[in-house]
């Protein structure tokens, strides 16, 4: 038998307070109807009337059995609360990455079929060709590939309309973790980017490491690619702002 709801916080609005008692009983996990009244308390009418409205906000949605269980909104919402956090504990890791290898580094986060730099340290700060902001669409590049890479297949399919690779690509990224290759919206360059996931696998972001093919010539693409693992997983700096950021490329290696 599943353990009970821990207590809800009030706020003193009926019908908030009745919502937040139906997200409480369903957030450990798949419960029926029945069981969302039995652990709520409410009527059934009640709990039916507001299980049905979060299901069309998003808030819930259905297994296949029919159960309601958490929708993907709150999944979308977690994640642009922790936006600034991931931000914040990255620039040192970025910068450090610049430092120790002499190429610019960047986090990018994807908006739709775009890819939004959120944050950069480059080499040279006066001659950054992509500053924070600066948005491109995902169809082509390193970071384009480890943003689509891990998506649904939906919406992977959707992601390859118009796109310089291809699914065999995307799988083969998957695979190793990070991807390599030239970098046409940060002109003349080539970029090896690596996901940072969530503990569900979810991938939130790009870190990408990029710079002409002579500043990048000297390093070798296996060392490149695993010190961008490293820094994927932003040593403790992301490790301690959020459990749920870990490092699913650091248990391949």
């Amino acid at each position: 038998m599943s353990a009970p709801p821990r207590p809800v916080p009030r706020s003193g609005v009926g019908v908030l307070d009745k919502a937040s008692t139906v997200l409480s009983v369903i957030e450990n996990g798949p419960v029926s109807l029945a069981e969302v009244v039995e652990r709520s308390g409410l009527a059934r009418p009640t709990a039916h009337r507001i299980a049905v409205a979060l299901e069309r906000l998003g808030l819930l949605t259905r297994d296949f059995e029919g159960r309601f269980v958490l929708g993907p909104r709150l999944g979308s919402l977690s994640v642009e609360a922790q936006r600034d956090r991931l931000v914040q504990r990255a620039l040192p890791v970025l910068t450090g990455l610049a430092a120790d290898t002499g190429l610019d580094a960047r986090l990018f986060r994807r908006r739709a079929g775009r890819r939004i730099c959120i944050a950069s340290s480059p080499a040279e700060p006066s001659r950054d060709p992509v500053p924070v902001g600066a948005c491109h669409p995902l169809t082509s590049g390193p970071v384009a590939q480890v943003l689509l890479a891990w998506e649904e297949p939906e919406q992977l399919y959707e992601g390859l309309r118009g796109a310089r690779f291809t699914a065999a690509q995307l799988a083969a990224v998957r695979q190793r973790c990070w991807a390599y290759g030239p970098d046409s919206a940060a002109g003349d360059t080539v970029s090896c980017a690596v996901p940072v996931q969530l503990r569900t696998g979810r991938v939130v972001a790009a870190l990408a490491l990029s710079g002409t093919a002579a500043r990048t010539g000297a390093l070798p693409r296996r060392l490149l690619g695993r010190s961008l693992v490293d820094a994927a997983v932003l040593g403790d700096a992301l490790g301690r702002a959020h459990a749920e950021f870990v490092p699913e490329a650091a248990t391949r290696r």
